[in-house]
């Protein structure tokens, strides 16, 4: 492994370990739960959208590091930002974990260290499962989120 690899694998065990805004947000607007029933991940994303703002996110759920790793992420970049810069950086994030497209250093930030999913097919859903929620959340989508079409 790289020394760039390996710094990116130690960010994500990190955010595993200690995930951030892992908490049921008091004063949410907008919530969404997810399931990447594959993998058996679980979360809901808690958002407080004031002012055209997300001012708070956070999430709860289980799931493999890679999954909590990327919820953990997540909530530490889409804070301040406006729903559809939100949604943006989700599709930055998309397209580098499933290899569509790479987008600049400078536009990825923290979510670099998942460019590697990319190679890891089986895992691109692992790492997507909150972004999707969090879009869910931001959209006012009732219905749960789920990886899987034909899934319950």
């Amino acid at each position: 492994m790289s020394e760039l690899s390996d710094l990116y694998q130690e960010v994500i065990l990190d955010h595993n370990r200690k995930p951030r805004n892992f908490t049921k947000l008091d004063g949410a607007n907008r919530q969404a739960e997810g399931f990447n029933p594959l993998c058996g991940d679980r979360c809901i994303v808690y958002a407080k959208v004031e002012n055209g703002v997300v001012q708070e996110v956070s999430f709860q759920g289980s799931g493999c590091a890679i999954s909590k790793a990327s919820s953990s992420i997540m909530t530490t970049i889409v804070k301040g930002k406006t729903p559809d810069e939100a949604e943006h950086l989700f599709e930055i994030f998309h397209n580098m974990v499933t290899g569509k497209e790479t987008a600049s250093g400078e536009d990825l930030g923290k979510m670099k260290v998942f460019s590697g999913v990319a190679e890891f097919p089986s895992r691109v859903k692992c790492a997507s499962l909150a972004w999707h929620t969090l879009k869910a959340a931001l959209e006012g989508k009732g219905e749960p989120v789920c990886t899987e079409k034909d899934a319950t």
